[in-house]
């Protein structure tokens, strides 16, 4: 069951970094970088939440196959 819990979270970390890309790629964080020098904050929380994610799958998943 935690392995299936762990995938999910790693879906969606994945979807969610894809996501905050194309949102700091978009024309408002464009405006937002010629202002501020960095993009929206939007989309630099999508891509943290979206690596931390990640991270979080991954070290569940691993650590769910060494119990076995």
């Amino acid at each position: 069951m935690t392995r299936a819990i762990s995938l999910g979270v790693l879906a969606g970390g994945i979807a969610l970094t894809i996501y905050g890309v194309n949102a700091s790629n978009s024309f408002g964080s464009e405006v937002s970088k010629v202002f501020t020098g960095n993009p929206t904050d939007r989309a630099m929380w999508l891509l943290g939440v979206g690596v931390a994610m990640i991270v979080a799958g991954a070290i569940g998943f691993f650590v769910g196959l060494k119990k076995r």
